[in-house]
């Protein structure tokens, strides 16, 4: 018996010992977790000091919270105290919305998520993120951080971060020193012009590159800077200058290809035959106008391509176009692929195209019957807009030289020529061209359509890189006048706009413009700048028109409140109150009933107990007018009742 108790004792033991250290383990957590600083409200392991006013980070925040929001305060970066770095349990902090203007330090040494959007940091050290050994994923949108602001390799220090987000800063080109686990780097809205060959050679687990909204060109961007991006899976170029494809693209991984919204003109044949995983393709918003044959043989995982708003020229070379279209798969979505010209063929769907309505035309043909306008901008003088009516033969443009203002580094200013053209096309696209004898950074188009009322249309712009000599403004209103605007932009995106802007007004032409036409009026100065003699006629019957429905309308509620109060009036005096009769015998007959619908009344007759056959029923008429009635003196044992000083007396 001996023997068995101390074998089971000896097994009790070394069954609860290791469960001691857990138990005291959670013990500690749980009893930690109950310190919460008095500004803030704490729950299970969130602590929230968000939208509190504070100016610093509050003391007493202990063990056991893993997440702290602090966004939507005054915090500066004065206001984090040293106690806050050794708080080991926190892994994600919220401070977007504060008053930063450098990346804080004494923040929790495990943080793994940190949000800092939305303040005004400027600079970023590489001592701030050497703090920062476990974070993976930095929220630094909408700064003013600039590339100069950060120290390089800065983030480099953060050894394990996966994903960096640096959307609307101030960045003019890629950090140098990304760390070498990121997987995902957002640097889109920013004013990153030029990607040197070696920005991402250490990036090689790269999955998502966004370089949406930038001033890229092709030659900002260095033959072979994607190449080594072997796992990118997903990049975007979009709103940005170039005129094709980057050369080189990451064709082992790559699915998601965005280009929309750039000047693309032509696609190489080769330069998308290396994509063979790509399954989405936008090119939409671009200056397409044909495709090399072949171009997206390369192409076997495609299941969605996009080509809205290009000005597709349907002609002979558009027939492997057509052919192609109608040999795809179902698996496989095309939009967009919509004729722009010739006129004759404008809206109409590429792929429904049959081969002797397709023929090629001579570019005389094509472009020999646009409208030419030139503009004459002088400093010192009114702007006047130039029409050139069109010819049967090509049209030569006629380049204006404009007078522009730079300032030299002794601070005197200078002039400095720049030819622009305009070039009316059609009556939904107008050409600007340019041409400057000096260095520009980039250019910035401005178009808006003058309606006639005070404020005209939305302002619509594009800022193009310093290297292109032209804009096309496509999806324009027929026979609409439009403010056109060309801005030089300096090597900091800054421009005067007294001395810089050159602007003009264009008119469109008719949305079914003919060059045969015989009636083709010439359009003078003052036809530039006015909307059509019948646009103000038709906004005023419009205005007419509204005005005298509206008038209607209240003539109509008007009649309908009158009526609706007169038949009340007529309701409420049918006579239904007792104090509105006067009843013989007493002064107030309470034994007075009723009939509230029928327009009879009932009346006890001298106030007495009365036998059954002692009632009678009188009808009460309807006042015609007031409501002020006299009372009535008794006449015997009759039933007198007065309205409108009218008596009727019964015997």
């Amino acid at each position: 018996m001996e023997i068995l108790w101390r074998l089971w004792s000896k097994d009790w033991t070394s069954l609860v010992r290791p469960w001691i250290p857990i138990l005291l383990g959670l013990h500690l957590q749980f009893s930690r977790a109950s310190n919460c600083p008095e500004e803030c409200r704490c729950d299970r392991t969130f602590v929230y000091c968000n939208e509190r006013s504070l100016t610093s980070v509050p003391l007493g925040i202990g063990e056991g919270y893993k997440t702290i929001y602090l966004h939507n305060n005054q915090i500066n970066n004065a206001g984090f105290p040293l106690e806050l770095h050794h708080v080991a349990s926190v892994e994600t902090v919220y401070l977007y919305g504060n008053q930063l203007d450098e990346f804080p330090v004494n923040l929790p040494k495990n943080v793994r998520v940190l949000h800092l959007q939305e303040n005004n940091i400027q600079t970023i050290s590489r001592a701030a993120l050497a703090q920062l050994l476990r974070l993976e994923e930095l929220h630094l949108d909408d700064n003013s951080i600039s590339t100069v602001g950060v120290e390089e390799g800065a983030f480099r220090e953060a050894l394990s971060l996966k994903m960096l987000f640096l959307t609307k800063n101030h960045l003019s080109s890629v950090p140098i020193g990304l760390p070498d686990d990121l997987k995902e780097l957002r640097l889109d809205e920013n004013r990153i012009a030029v990607i040197a060959e070696e920005a991402f050679q250490n990036v090689t687990r790269l999955e998502r590159l966004l370089l949406d909204g930038n001033l890229l060109t092709d030659e900002g961007i260095s033959p072979g800077t994607f190449q080594d991006l072997v796992t990118l899976r997903d990049l975007s170029l979009a709103r940005n200058s170039l005129t094709y494809p980057p050369p080189l693209l990451p064709g082992e991984m790559l699915v998601k290809l965005n280009f929309q919204e750039n000047q693309i003109t032509k696609i190489p044949v080769k330069a998308l035959a290396s994509l063979h995983r790509l399954e989405k393709l936008d090119l939409s918003n671009n200056q397409l106008q044909s495709l090399v044959t072949g171009v997206f043989d390369g192409l076997g995982s495609l299941r969605q391509l996009t080509v809205r708003n290009n000005p597709w020229l349907c002609d002979c070379g558009m027939h492997w176009v057509v052919s192609w279209l109608k040999s795809l798969p179902a698996s496989l979505n095309v939009r967009g692929f919509m004729c722009h010209k010739p006129e004759k063929f404008r809206g109409m769907v590429i792929r429904e195209l049959s081969a002797d309505l397709v023929h090629c035309t001579q570019p005389a043909s094509t472009f020999g019957t646009a409208m030419n306008s030139t503009v004459s901008i002088s400093t010192d003088f009114p702007l006047v807009t130039r029409h050139v009516s069109s010819s049967k033969r090509p049209l030569t443009t006629l380049p204006t030289l404009y007078t522009i203002y730079t300032t030299r580094e002794d601070g005197l200013r200078t002039k400095q020529p720049l030819q622009v053209t305009f070039t009316i096309l059609n009556g939904s696209d107008i050409h600007v061209r340019w041409l400057a004898s000096f260095p520009v950074t980039a250019y910035k188009v401005t178009w808006a359509r003058m309606e006639p009322s005070l404020t005209g249309d939305t302002v619509r712009e594009r800022i193009v890189g310093g290297d292109h000599r032209g804009i096309r403004l496509t999806n324009l209103e027929p026979k609409s006048t439009y403010r056109i605007c060309v801005i030089p932009l300096d090597a900091f995106n800054n421009y005067r706009p007294k001395d810089d802007t050159l602007c003009t007004e264009a008119v469109t032409t008719a949305a079914f413009f003919s060059p045969d036409n015989n009636n083709r009026r010439r359009s003078g100065p003052e036809q530039a700048t006015q909307p059509e003699s019948g646009s103000p006629l038709l906004l005023a019957g419009l205005i007419g028109g509204a005005v005298i429905v509206v008038l209607v309308v209240l003539l109509s509620i008007f009649c309908w409140h009158m009526h609706k109060k007169s038949h009340s009036e007529w309701k409420y005096n049918r006579g239904r109150r007792k104090d509105d009769y006067c009843e013989a015998g007493t002064k107030k007959d309470n034994s007075l009933l009723e009939m509230t619908e029928t327009g009879f009344q009932i009346v006890s007759l001298n106030n007495e107990q009365l036998l059954k056959g002692d009632f009678r029923i009188q009808p009460i008429y309807s006042p015609n007018g007031g409501v002020s009635f006299r009372d009535c003196p008794p006449v015997n044992n009759t039933t007198v009742y007065c309205k409108n000083n009218v008596q009727d007396h019964e015997s």
